[in-house]
C-alpha cells in the first residue's frame, strides 16, 4: 500500500457539461467526492493524501467560476473542517496562499492550527500552487538562508512546500489527460503513475481500488535492476511473532 497518494482531480466541469448541468455544480460534486477518498485513504492505512485543488494556472479561468471556487473553498473549510479534526485528519494548504481574500487565508490558517496534532492522515490541499513556483520559492528561501554554498539535492528538501511528508509513491489523474500539469514537480521524479478517463465525480471506491492495484503490480526500482530489488526483498526477514 502507498504511503503517500498524490491527486489531480480532473474532469468536474465535464461531469456537469454532459448532465446540462453549470460547471459549478460537477465542482461541488467533487467535493463531496473528496470525503469518500478521505475516508478510504484511512480505512486503507495511507498517511499522505495531496489534492491538487486549484492550481497557479487557473485564475485564467472565467472570473465568476474563479470567484465560485473560492467560495465553494471556503464553505468546505467551514463546514468540514471540525468533521476532519474528530476523525484525527490533520490538514495543510500549500501554494501561495497571499493572493487569496484575508477570510480565506483566516480559514486555512485555523484549520492547520486547530488539526496539527492529528496523525491519522495528513489531507494536504495543493491551492494556488504551481511545481515551478515552489522549486523557484525553495532555492530563494535557501540561498537567502545560507548565501555562498555550494548547495546538494537534499539542501534544497527542508525548502519544499512538502518538507514535511514523504514524496508520493502513486500519482492518480482522473478525466483521461496523461500530464503532471505542473503539480509536485520535484516530488514526482520517482513516482508511480496512474491516469484514468473517469472524471472526478465518479471516481468512486471501485475506481480508486483499481489505481491501488496497479500500484501495487508495478516493481519500483530506483535506478536498480531487477535482481537487485528481488534480492534486497529476499533478505528482509519475516516478522517475528511475540507471544501475548
Amino acid at each position: 500500500m502507498p504511503r503517500h497518494v498524490a491527486i489531480i482531480m480532473d474532469g468536474n466541469g465535464r461531469w456537469a457539461k454532459k448532465r446540462f448541468l453549470p460547471r459549478i455544480a460537477g465542482h461541488r460534486r467533487g467535493v463531496s467526492n473528496v470525503r469518500s477518498t478521505v475516508s478510504a485513504c484511512i480505512e486503507k492505512g495511507i498517511e499522505h493524501l495531496t489534492l491538487f485543488a486549484f492550481s497557479s494556472e487557473n485564475w485564467r479561468r472565467p472570473a465568476d467560476e474563479v470567484s465560485l471556487l473560492m467560495q465553494l473553498f471556503s464553505l468546505a473549510l467551514e463546514n468540514e473542517i471540525n468533521k476532519l479534526h474528530e476523525a484525527g485528519i490533520r490538514f495543510r494548504a500549500i501554494g501561495d496562499l497571499e493572493r487569496f481574500d484575508p477570510r480565506l487565508r483566516h480559514l486555512i490558517a485555523n484549520a492547520e492550527t486547530l488539526t496539527a496534532g492529528n496523525r491519522a492522515l495528513t489531507l494536504t490541499v495543493a491551492a494556488n500552487y504551481g511545481g515551478r513556483w515552489d522549486i523557484m520559492q525553495a532555492v530563494n528561501s535557501m540561498t537567502a538562508a545560507q548565501p555562498g554554498k555550494v548547495y546538494a539535492e537534499s539542501d534544497l528538501l527542508q525548502y519544499l512546500s512538502m518538507a514535511y511528508a514523504p514524496e508520493p509513491d502513486l500519482f492518480i489523474r482522473t478525466g483521461g489527460e496523461q500530464r503532471v500539469s505542473n503539480f509536485l514537480l520535484w516530488q514526482l521524479a520517482y513516482t508511480e503513475m496512474y491516469f484514468t478517463d473517469t472524471l472526478w465525480p465518479d471516481f468512486d471506491a471501485a475506481a480508486f481500488d483499481l489505481a491501488l492495484a496497479s500500484f501495487k503490480n508495478r516493481e519500483r526500482r530506483f535506478g536498480r535492476t531487477s535482481e537487485q530489488v528481488k534480492l534486497a526483498d529476499a533478505e528482509v526477514p519475516e516478522p517475528v511473532a511475540v507471544k501475548r
